[in-house]
């Protein structure tokens, strides 16, 4: 099952180095900070901890507005999934 909830930040694990575009962050840090964020980003949730793999351009973004939280598509998963996704 999949919820939609506004999570901290600073709870969200992104194991995985990710390059970003920083013309496309600071396009949508204008489009966030006038309309707010159109699409969530996808967490995995393990064991009641959050991982994100996917939204490293609107993540970036919520850091650099100084958001405390981001709107999180949540899919719980067990741990074999995540292990799929650090392999």
């Amino acid at each position: 099952m999949v919820q939609i909830k506004n999570i901290p930040l600073k709870q969200i694990y992104r194991p995985l180095p990710r390059q970003t575009d920083s013309h496309k962050v600071e396009q949508l840090m204008e489009s966030i900070a006038s309309i707010g964020l159109k699409e969530p980003i996808d967490v995995l949730e393990v064991e009641g901890k959050y991982y994100g793999f996917s939204g490293c351009h609107r993540f970036e973004a919520h850091q650099r507005l100084g958001k405390e939280t981001i709107k999180c598509r949540v899919r719980q998963a067990p741990r074999s999934v995540l292990q799929r996704h650090l392999a």
